[in-house]
């Protein structure tokens, strides 16, 4: 085998080419191009699939973050608990609002926020929790929200990397996204759910988080040229509206796909504690839908492994090298977060997208497994 991409769109574009581009033709057709029919359709279909009242799709998971959190009274000045080990957007959407992060550090195994950490990081100040459904797993959302509603906190869920995903709350899966006060998407193209450019979407069942949300996409205005507050120009575009309505046809698919590839890694690595961790992952409390197949390599051996695997042309990706509290724009705030400290140091993706080809699953696991065995004769 030549080599393994880390990511790849090819098998999922044969699949959907044809039936993309003819939805792509309607909208050239059409002339229409920004908030117009398929934008409305995809919230509609977005709404059914998640079983939630309201959908306002914007351009990108970030405007999602930022939006949700302005619409839901996050004002300057106020504390949001959130996690450090994630893509920088969830902390910077907290900052850009003029509200400040305050850090709580990861659970070992899943590497989300810690839930049991969260109460003790509560202050006066304290109006929200953001937690993120990291890799696809998602958060420990029961133990949250009760945290919530006795402190009367808002919680917006960071969900950019789980669309799909479920936890068990009181018995039952419920999709994540749909349990905080909103939940926060986006279609970045390497997403579980992807568009061919960048988009995003708030879901929620609150009326006031939607009629804010909605103006504040739209430059702050309901009414065309009256505007009432300052928003943003945040609009997803009929095209990639388009696409997405094509592609959320087939997310259960794709998910499955992932979980299969997953559960193909985790069984062929078994054996190899004394130099990998698999994923943490239990089918009776959560449904994980793999946006990475992250494992921590021990013994300091990370880029030992890597530069291994990539001599044997199989690409892999770290997220994240940094904890956020580690960054230059909060490292004064002087955090000390050791379990987030030492995952950063630890943690590698292996490839992992819909559709993956299980030949090459088997290959990167051969290729694993010739590295271990490697080790021994040092």
């Amino acid at each position: 085998m030549k080599g393994v991409e880390f990511f790849s769109l090819k098998n999922e574009i044969n699949l959907l080419k044809d039936e993309i581009l003819q939805e792509v033709n309607k909208v050239l057709e059409s002339g229409k191009f920004i908030m117009s029919s398929n934008v409305q359709e995809f919230e509609n279909q977005i709404c059914k699939y998640f079983g939630v009242k309201y959908a306002v799709s914007v351009n990108s998971g970030t405007d999602a973050l930022v939006i949700s959190l302005r619409a839901a009274g996050i004002k300057p000045g106020d504390e949001v608990i959130t996690t450090p080990f994630t893509f920088f957007a969830t902390a910077e959407a907290i900052s850009i609002i003029g509200a400040i992060p305050v850090f709580v550090d990861i659970d070992e195994a899943t590497f989300n926020i810690d839930a049991n950490r969260i109460e003790e990081k509560i202050t006066s100040k304290t109006k929200a929790i953001l937690p993120v459904h990291l890799f696809g797993l998602p958060c420990d959302m029961e133990k949250i929200m009760d945290i919530a509603r006795r402190y009367d906190l808002v919680v917006i869920e960071d969900n950019a990397q789980g669309f799909g995903s479920e936890v068990k709350i009181n018995g039952r899966f419920v999709k994540t996204g749909t349990i905080g006060h909103a939940g926060a998407f986006s279609f970045f193209p390497t997403k579980n759910l992807g568009a061919y450019g960048d988009g995003g979407i708030i879901i929620t069942n609150d009326d006031n988080i939607f009629e804010k949300a909605s103006m504040l996409k739209n430059h702050g205005s309901r009414i065309k040229y009256y505007n009432e507050m300052l928003g943003y120009n945040s609009r997803l575009d009929e095209i990639q509206a388009a696409i997405l309505k094509v592609k959320l046809k087939y997310v259960e698919k794709f998910n499955e796909s992932r979980i299969t590839i997953a559960h193909r890694y985790t069984q062929a690595l078994q054996g190899l504690n004394e130099y990998i961790a698999v994923p943490y992952y239990d089918s009776t409390k959560y449904k994980h839908v793999f946006h990475q197949y992250s494992i921590k390599v021990k013994n300091g051996l990370r880029d030992n492994f890597r530069e291994f695997l990539n001599k044997n042309g199989i690409n892999t990706f770290v997220y994240y090298p940094y904890p956020i509290h580690k960054l230059p724009v909060y490292r004064d705030m002087g955090y000390s977060l050791p379990v987030s400290e030492r995952i950063a140091q630890e943690i590698v993706s292996l490839p992992m997208y819909h559709l993956m080809e299980i030949e090459k699953v088997d290959y990167i696991v051969s290729k694993i497994k010739e590295w271990v065995h490697s080790l021994s004769f040092r």
